[in-house]
């Protein structure tokens, strides 16, 4: 990966913050860069890699929202995003997207991006994991909502490519005492690879600030030009003033002692919130973030209606998220041994297939 020597590598996550348009899009770039971001980050949206139709309302920091409906109007054509990248490469800031599927990632590789991102919700969809670790590129994993062991799993896959992984919590907004950021150095020597943060909690500058301290080599963090537009991250992101404040204090934290960075957080923020947001580097799931595992990660779900009787295959499941409505499926590392074998109870279209769907 292009890091930088002896600096932390800034990621401004624009995600799908210009709602599909191009020129917002250029702007986004433009205003991360001007912030001091190594990296202007995106998302490659279709529909039916991420949810099924009958995935209802889904409740996000901006509202009530049929995601199914809002991520098909944000579907873009190729020429999107390698506009995106061109862009980015006519002005020295690196590029990055997330895919949620062998379509999109086969897209980002077309277009030739030179860095991979695995958001958190597909560290367990092992087929888009594969895909990517084909192209030998470097590799960053978020992993909120996960487990130790699913962290190790996507690890084992991606051992031959230079992979960095960052510590998340998948909750919006994230409480910063639910960071545990101990884990930073913690994970690194567990699993002898890079670590870093994805932070979506609201401040500026604690969390990006003692990740740094803590020896983070990446700090991932939402950007938008305003909280009030409706960007599906908006309400939780930063605006470009807060954003540029970010980046300053990692400047400054990433080149302190950590004890007297510390003491000099602790003087703005107290004692109590900073060995909070510590933690005591214990992989689990954060309290913010329980309810959503195996619902904002991959499970197998039905396309459509699938009758007793029916042998199941990678053409009438897909790995989904399953979110709030739907029932959960069971996980990736499970289908293969399912695949080709017949179901003892209907499937509902869209519901997750589960281990008892066989066995009784």
């Amino acid at each position: 990966m292009l890091l930088r020597q002896n600096k932390t590598y800034i990621i401004a996550e624009i995600g799908t913050s210009h709602n599909g348009d191009i020129n917002k899009a250029k702007e986004l770039i433009h205003g991360a860069k001007a912030c001091g971001a190594d990296c202007a980050k995106f998302q490659v949206v279709y529909a039916d890699e991420i949810l099924h139709k009958n995935t209802g309302i889904v409740k996000l920091p901006g509202g009530d929202t049929p995601l199914y409906e809002v991520f098909k109007s944000l579907e873009q054509p190729e020429s999107f995003y390698k506009s995106l990248k061109d862009e980015c490469d006519k002005i020295g800031i690196n590029f990055m997207a997330s895919p949620f599927g062998e379509k999109s990632a086969r897209l980002l590789e077309r277009i030739g991006s030179a860095i991979f991102k695995i958001a958190s919700p597909e560290l367990n969809h092992l087929p888009l994991i594969k895909e990517i670790a084909s192209y030998n590129k470097p590799i960053i994993l978020s992993s909120g909502v996960s487990r130790l062991e699913d962290i190790e799993r996507a690890i084992e896959i991606t051992k031959r490519c230079d992979v960095t992984l960052l510590h998340c919590i998948t909750s919006y907004p994230a409480p910063p005492e639910d960071y545990n950021l101990s884990l930073i150095p913690n994970l690194k020597n567990i699993l002898g690879i890079k670590t870093g943060v994805s932070d979506h909690s609201l401040d500026p500058i604690l969390v990006p600030s003692i990740s740094v301290l803590l020896g983070a080599t990446v700090v991932e963090k939402h950007i938008t030009i305003s909280n009030e537009t409706n960007g599906l991250d908006d309400p939780v992101a930063l605006n470009l003033t807060n954003f540029k404040l970010m980046c300053d204090s990692i400047r400054k934290f990433e080149l302190m002692d950590q004890q007297k960075g510390l003491n000099e957080l602790k003087k703005i923020y107290g004692d109590n919130l900073i060995d909070k947001v510590i933690g005591d580097g214990v992989k689990r799931l954060a309290p913010s973030e329980v309810q959503n595992y195996g619902r904002t990660n991959r499970s197998l779900h039905a396309l459509d209606l699938i009758k007793a009787g029916t042998v199941i295959t990678k053409f009438n499941t897909a790995l989904l998220r399953t979110e709030k409505v739907l029932r959960p499926g069971m996980p990736p590392n499970l289908v293969e041994a399912f695949y080709g074998k017949k179901v003892i109870n209907d499937i509902p279209s869209g519901e997750g297939i589960r281990v008892e769907d066989f066995l009784g």
